[in-house]
């Protein structure tokens, strides 16, 4: 008995305005080969045919408890994003969202089309910008005490001291770093048209166990004044106990839902969408968020994971 496979679905990347030229060589995203453009009313869906053997709603749901696939498909997604940026102003979408096929994906543009076309307004021309500081949790702690107490009572007590110091040297570092952390978000707010600041960034995820993450933030900035921002970044001077971390410039992950709210003054802290805490939140780079609509007929929508039509 001979099985007739399954047709591939359409994994949707971004939904930006129809641009000239094409995508930067070398924008192969999850399935390692160049997306497709798909043109509607005005808008253009990013798109790969993607296996239905991974992406439907079953296996999907087993697949996003893989991290090691979770981490490579968002490599891809975000591979995909960030050519895009270098020739438009996408609107990213979440990870994972999957139409069943192109007729599926016209139905997501035109039931998403207002917020669409609100949220590419509000971000053209615009990129985002992460920045962190982090306190290095040994840097004023002074040397080191030694594996174990001293059995002596005079050892005894030079060794609680010692960690005395050690407790006392963190707190330092962490009250510095949260000082230079809220002035410079003050400065960059007031440059940036909105900002979005996000949950401390887990030292695990950096591989950097002695670093404390304290301001973990996204800004919205022009592409004119994006030389401006990263000059007043590099205005702060790091010392003992403090980094300054600066990545970018991203496509507007973190405002992907700017349309859902009214339009922010500057330096004001919309509602995020779902996702990231700026950028690098981990091996599997960000986590894409965006205003997909709820359409009816969808491929699935695992743990709120995902959005697309069918």
């Amino acid at each position: 008995m001979t099985t007739t496979p399954t047709p591939p679905l359409r994994y949707v990347y971004a939904v930006c305005r129809p641009f000239d030229g094409v995508l930067p060589e070398g924008a192969a995203g999850i399935t390692g080969e160049p997306p497709r453009l798909l043109h509607h009313g005005g808008l253009v869906a990013v798109v790969d045919a993607v296996p239905a053997e991974e992406f439907d709603e079953g296996p999907l749901r087993a697949r996003l408890e893989d991290l090691d696939w979770l981490s490579a498909t968002a490599r891809g997604h975000d591979t995909v994003v960030a050519s895009l940026t270098a020739v438009t102003s996408p609107l990213p979408l979440r990870l994972a969202t999957v139409c069943r096929d192109d007729s599926g994906v016209r139905r997501l543009l035109d039931e998403g089309r207002d917020r669409f076309v609100r949220a590419l307004e509000r971000l053209d021309g615009r990129v985002e910008w992460g920045v962190k500081v982090h306190a290095r949790k040994e840097a004023a702690a002074g040397p080191r005490a030694p594996a174990g107490a001293p059995s002596g009572a005079v050892g005894g007590r030079e060794y609680l001291r010692r960690r005395l110091r050690e407790r006392d040297g963190r707190e330092e570092a962490r009250r510095r770093a949260e000082e230079v952390g809220r002035e410079l978000h003050g400065r960059l707010s007031a440059y940036a048209e909105a900002t979005a600041v996000h949950p401390p960034q887990d030292p695990r995820l950096t591989g950097d166990a002695d670093a404390v993450n304290v301001l973990n933030a996204a800004y919205l900035v022009t592409r004119e004044r994006a030389e401006g921002f990263v000059a007043l970044v590099g205005e702060v001077a790091e010392s003992d106990g403090v980094r300054v971390e600066l990545t970018g410039p991203w496509a507007a992950y973190s405002f992907a839902g700017i349309a859902e709210a009214a339009e922010p003054e500057p330096g004001a802290e919309p509602e995020p969408g779902a996702g990231p805490a700026g950028r690098g939140t981990g091996a599997a780079g960000p986590e894409p968020s965006g205003p997909a609509p709820e359409a009816s007929g969808a491929v699935s929508r695992p743990g709120g994971a995902r959005e697309g039509a069918a």
